[in-house]
Formats: structure tokens, sequence, C-alpha cells
């Protein structure tokens, strides 16, 4: 049964009370939650469900289980006391984790504007990410790129969020920027991530409101990681 993903419209939620829908094992699936699940990059969120009960299940992960990215569940950490099926539960997520991740998904986006290349990969963390560009074999300059993009971060721009159809998507391809993850299509909608002014792309993440939110930046290391394949890493400064 499909998850009602509160995260994509709503990056700032913590909280949500939600129904127990179904148990798989261990692994707790809610008709909707605020927890993010581990895709495009990102990892889930971890956190808390809370019973009716006051008893606290913590929470070490969240993964979709179907490829249409629209069914979730919530792995818990560790032997942990069981919801009962139909019972209400409080979802709570550890907020500072997911913030750290919104800020570093955010500042993602902005380094693929500075290097307007296709993305092989990436990684986001809390406190450190990467990109992976496909560039042909030419020298870039770690404090040049750490300049522009604090200055596209200092610009306060505003991060918006919309939908468009599978067909919008497809008559534009300009749009997708990675090559290794494609974004989910085949539900009839496809969400777009929108730095005003700056950049605008498909993405599923959580994202800050306006990018002054980012705080400064470093690129730590850049890597040659194959003939025309470099690796860009920042860190929150």
């Amino acid at each position: 049964m499909p998850t009602e993903c509160l995260f994509r419209d709503d990056s700032y939620l913590r909280d949500v009370s939600a129904t127990v829908i179904g148990l798989a094992g261990v692994n707790i699936a809610l008709d909707r939650t605020v927890f993010y699940a581990t895709s495009g990059g990102q990892a889930g969120d971890r956190g808390l469900l809370v019973t009716a009960s006051g008893a606290e299940i913590p929470i070490a992960n969240a993964i979709f289980t179907d490829a249409g990215k629209t069914e979730i569940v919530h792995v818990p950490g560790g032997v942990t006391a069981q919801p009962i099926l139909g019972e209400t539960v409080t979802a709570r997520i550890d907020w500072d984790l997911r913030y750290a991740r919104m800020r570093m998904h955010t500042a993602l986006h902005l380094l693929s504007a500075v290097l307007p290349y296709a993305v092989t990969g990436g990684s986001v963390g809390e406190s450190e990410s990467r990109l992976d560009f496909d560039i042909p074999e030419a020298g870039l300059d770690k404090d040049a790129i750490g300049e522009k993009l604090n200055a596209m971060i200092a610009s306060d721009a505003e991060v918006r969020t919309r939908w468009i159809t599978d067909d919008e998507l497809a008559a534009n391809p300009g749009l997708v920027k990675t090559m290794s993850v494609k974004p989910p299509m085949g539900t009839g909608r496809v969400r777009l991530v929108e730095i005003v002014g700056l950049d605008l792309q498909p993405c599923g993440g959580t994202h800050v409101r306006r990018t002054s939110e980012i705080g400064p930046v470093r690129v730590t290391q850049i890597e040659k990681k194959g003939k025309q394949n470099r690796r860009v890493r920042i860190a929150l400064a």
C-alpha cells in the first residue's frame, strides 16, 4: 500500500501521527511518514516511533520497498518493542541529522550548477558530501569552485518544489543531470527542485527553503577517478 510521503511537500516536518498498516518481520509500514527513505544518494532518516503507550521504537533507517518509490518501511535499530497493526503512533525524525542533510543536498545542487557537466554519482552526508562529474581532461581549481559556490549560497535564493508529468520530463531530457540515478517515473508525475535563478532538476530529496540556510562550505578535495571522472568533495565550513 502506498505511503503518503510528507517530506516531499514539506522537508521541515519533524513528526506526524500515523497508522501502522503493515508489519514485515521487524520492519514497520505506516500510512504516512516524515521519514525520508534512502534514495538518490541520500540516506534514510533516523528517529523514533512512539506508541500510544509511550514506548519508543528507535528507527535506524527508512527504505522503499517498490521500484516506483511509493511504499516505505521503517527499519528499527536492534531488538525493540513492536507496534500493533492498526495502532496510531507518532513518527519523529532526528531533526539535527535531517537538517544537516538538507543543507548539504541543496549545496550539491548548486555545485552541479557551478560545474555544468553530467553527474555520474554522488552522496549526501551530514558534514561532507560529494558529486562525481563526467569531465574531460582539465584542471579544476578548488578555490575558484568554492568561491562561486559560496557566492550562490550567499545570494539567499529561494528553493521551490513543483511537480510535472512524466511526459513533460520526457520532452525536456536536459533537466536530468544524473547519469547513474534516473528520476522515478511511472507514477505519472515527477518532482522538480528549483533554486530560483540558479538550478532546476528532478529530485526527490529534502532541501532547505533558501540557499543562505546552507552556510559557508569548503571544497575539500578533487579526485581523479578515471579518464573523464572527477570527484568533488565539499564540507560545511
